[in-house]
């Protein structure tokens, strides 16, 4: 696709002393929806314990500088104001406490027990749980149950700083106040166990909670419903002797729970038989509530970090459906491709193949061209090489850089210059189709070689009267780049694959610029070449298939394109291409509730051009956000076969096209940075043309630099070449 300037002129620019830069703002939004993602991605692995995380667990150390009062005490420490007091539960008295939640699964029926035999307990939650699951946190306050912090992210506090631990409590804290506008003065430090297992690493640690206002509370009676004994071992373990008071540990999240939940509901009415009541601590103890509302600015505080947490799990989670979605399309699309390319090649390839009777009548190529002074003559040339008797018509449009005068220069015969204003590539065709002599048109760019052959095989296909219009195989030229060599995979795998799997559903989408040949007839029938979009070969490609012309594709009617060599012209070029392509779409949505042809194209084609060339790519970043991710946060094994396994379908689908075009293999060798670097950067274009199209922006045509480097196989044309009789 050729490129061009302003159509309606320059823009007017301020004096270089008051020049304000500015971004964008279809670059700004993409820079802000990437930030977004990845904080929101951010937030979900710290809440679900995978950044920030510590999972080590100090073995047992010596206990000789614990007081001797903690170790022969209650399970409740109280070490605020520096006293070193404990508590037991009285006689009669059960406490039940559960670590680790709140669970979706299991925390719900855990409570539906408690409350049908009308106890209550204390729930030591961790803030990445209540953060996730702030509703359960809130039933349990509303329920007359306790609740009490259990750090954030469940470290073994004994391995970490103060300023870690006051980091702990502090985000636990936010998380229960955003979930159920309260504060909590229980503390319950992870792997702990009875109070005279506290030794001189742990000691200090509870020291240290104990100034910070927390009472410490272990257990002294241990279900081990973790080891999943059985119901009737949960109990046994759970049940006090001789009637004394204790606090039971259990576990409501953690894994699958089913066993504590049965032994709950046995446990309960038996113990209350007996003469057992089941309180929360501060109930049993006599004492003031542990919970005080919080108000104002604090309250908001954790509102706002619950709605975060939340967000950012529902963006996750809709990432993830994204994926499996992108996943679908992008081995369905594979398939696709493989089966339909395969039977477009047999088919065409097949001995006695033909599409009709041989075309030989000579035919027009339109060559519109602005400031192409460096590759002019190298297109002319190689198109006086012809095999097929042609015209030939270069459309200059306004160059400036003396490209019609070259073109005069060369005193070919047969070959004319029209010249006129600048006014855009369409305008220059339709202006080259009034003035063209035969009845096929062939179209090109004045960037582009042909093959001595090209011509006459791109042609072939109006032996069939159905034929409207036929797309060549255009090949990049200047491979030998890194940038280079990824658009001459993008060229042979992404879009001449594409064009058999669409000529065989009979719904190409685009006749490229580059080398395309269409019926006058057809043309002059759907308008000529239009001006509504940036993408005119799609436009007009679609515009024939809703006239109900038979679009088709041969393979061997090669050109030679310049492809860019930036990065930045590349941008301008695929940006062009995929707004383009929007347009174009939107301009032809009717079809998808007409009857006939143009209902057929726009209840197949449409869909799947917008799928594939619009939707589809716009998601396949996210294979590689999740490949990031998981080799930072994990599981990195997992992450790296996955991607592996997306790079071999791809590594496939790009081996067999190249073998279908009879490209040398050794271009994939850049396939997987291809995969890392360039896909990222189609993406951000396509993101920017979304944001363009849906804030109603206007983008301009745009002149990509040319070096003229570019020749078809062989070396350059020959000089000269008999004219048309």
């Amino acid at each position: 696709m050729a490129s061009r300037t302003n159509r309606r002129g320059r823009t007017p620019q301020p004096p270089d002393g008051i020049r304000r830069r500015r971004l964008p703002m279809r670059l700004l939004l993409p820079l802000l929806v990437l930030a977004a993602l990845m904080a929101m991605l951010m937030l979900r692995g710290y809440t679900h314990s995978e950044i920030l995380a510590d999972h080590r667990v100090r073995p047992a150390a010596s206990s000789d500088r614990v007081p001797e009062q903690i170790l022969k005490g209650g399970p409740v420490i109280d070490a605020r104001s520096g006293r070193t007091e404990t508590l037991d539960v009285p006689d009669h008295r059960l406490v039940l406490t559960f670590d680790d939640g709140p669970d979706p699964e299991w925390t719900p029926k855990v409570l539906d027990v408690l409350k049908k035999h009308d106890a209550h307990g204390v729930f030591f939650v961790t803030g990445t749980m209540a953060s996730r699951h702030p509703d359960l946190v809130r039933r349990m306050v509303d329920e007359g149950h306790e609740v009490g912090l259990h750090t954030f992210n469940h470290p073994d506090l004994s391995y970490q700083s103060k300023k870690r631990i006051d980091w702990e409590l502090s985000q636990n804290q936010l998380a229960i106040s955003g979930a159920a506008g309260i504060r909590t003065s229980l503390f319950r430090p992870p792997y702990s166990s009875f109070a005279d297992a506290m030794d001189n690493k742990s000691w200090p640690v509870t020291e240290y909670i104990g100034s910070r206002g927390y009472i410490t509370v272990v257990n002294n009676t241990d279900s081990e419903d973790w080891r999943k004994p059985g119901v009737d071992e949960i109990i046994r373990r759970a049940t006090p002797k001789g009637g004394h008071g204790a606090i039971v540990l259990m576990h409501d999240s953690g894994g699958d729970r089913h066993q504590t939940v049965e032994a709950l509901d046995r446990f309960l009415p038996q113990m209350q038989e007996r003469g057992y009541e089941f309180d929360n601590l501060t109930e049993a103890l006599g004492a003031p509530s542990a919970h005080s509302q919080v108000t104002g600015v604090d309250l908001w505080k954790g509102k706002a970090w619950v709605f975060l947490v939340q967000a950012s799990d529902n963006i996750t989670a809709v990432l993830v459906v994204g994926l499996a979605i992108i996943g679908f399309l992008v081995i369905s699309r594979f398939v696709l491709m493989l089966v339909l390319s395969g039977a477009h090649a047999r088919r065409v390839r097949r001995r006695g193949f033909s599409w009709g009777p041989p075309v030989t009548e000579p035919v027009s190529v339109l060559v519109p061209a602005y400031n192409e002074a460096k590759c002019i003559e190298n297109t002319v040339r190689s198109l006086m090489a012809s095999e097929h008797p042609i015209e030939i018509l270069v459309i200059d449009d306004g160059s400036t850089d003396g490209t019609a005068r070259i073109v005069e220069a060369m005193g070919l015969p047969n070959v004319r210059v029209i010249r006129q204003l600048n006014a855009g590539k369409p305008a220059a065709l339709n202006r080259g189709l009034a003035n063209a002599r035969y009845d096929i048109i062939v179209m090109m760019d004045g960037d582009t070689v042909f093959e001595s052959a090209t011509v006459r095989e791109l042609v072939q296909p109006f032996g069939d009267p159905r034929v409207g219009a036929v797309a060549g195989n255009a090949k990049v030229g200047n491979r030998d780049s890194l940038i280079g060599a990824w658009q001459h995979i993008e060229y042979v795998m992404g879009f001449n694959l594409d064009r058999r799997m669409y000529d065989m559903l009979r719904c190409m989408p685009t006749i490229p610029g580059a080398v395309g040949a269409f019926r006058r007839t057809a043309l002059e029938r759907v308008g000529g070449m239009s001006e509504d979009t940036l993408a005119e070969d799609t436009d007009i490609t679609m515009a024939m298939h809703r006239d109900g012309w038979r679009v088709v594709y041969a393979e061997k009617a090669r050109a030679w394109t310049e492809a860019p060599e930036t990065v930045q012209q590349l941008w301008s070029q695929r940006y062009r291409w995929s707004y383009g392509t929007m347009q174009a779409i939107w301009k032809h949505r009717k079809a998808l509730v007409e009857s006939g042809p143009s209902g057929r194209f726009g209840r197949v084609g449409l869909p799947l051009v917008s799928l594939f060339m619009v939707v589809a790519p716009l998601l396949a970043p996210l294979i590689d956000v999740f490949l990031l991710y998981g080799l930072i946060f994990g599981p990195t094994q997992k992450t790296i076969v996955a991607w592996l396994g997306v790079l071999a379908i791809q590594a496939v689908c790009a081996a067999y096209a190249f073998r279908l075009d009879r490209e040398r293999m050794t271009h994939l060798i850049s396939l997987p940075l291809q995969q890392i670097l360039y896909r990222q950067l189609m993406y951000v274009v396509l993101l920017q043309s979304w944001i363009t199209a849906l804030t109603g922006g206007r983008l301009r045509w745009q002149k990509l630099r040319r070096t003229g480097v570019v020749e078809a196989p062989g070396g350059p044309a020959p000089r000269e070449r008999r004219p048309v009789g």
